[in-house]
């Protein structure tokens, strides 16, 4: 009896799902959730030899910011000791980064930059 049932059961389940044709589908959610990428904060850290001119000159270049922007970023370094210089998903942070660093030490700077996850 048991079997009986659940024979009748599938074959009800065929006739609803495959038009009789014998090729029934079984359909699964999935939606699958996408973590958002963790963040990174570009920090740039003073020192005493890059010129306030080139920190404000990097953050326009590689940075995308305004001359306001990156003037106020520039104090924040000057003044205490540290500024972020934006915030994205580690691979463009990292990218950003090294650029930034790249060029400096092509202009003879000792500017250094690290990442810091938020």
């Amino acid at each position: 009896m048991i079997g009986k049932g659940v024979k009748n059961s599938m074959a009800n389940d065929d006739k609803n799902n495959d038009n009789g044709n014998g090729n029934g589908q079984l359909i699964l959610d999935s939606r699958t959730k996408t973590k958002k990428p963790s963040m990174y904060k570009v920090i740039m850290l003073n020192d005493d030899y890059t010129p306030m001119e080139f920190v404000v000159h990097v953050l326009q270049k590689f940075f995308g910011r305004s001359s306001g922007e990156a003037t106020q970023i520039m104090l924040n370094v000057h003044q205490r000791g540290v500024g972020v210089c934006g915030v994205y998903s580690f691979e463009i942070a990292e990218s950003k980064a090294q650029k930034t660093i790249d060029y400096a030490r092509k202009n003879d700077h000792p500017l250094q930059l690290q990442l810091e996850k938020e």
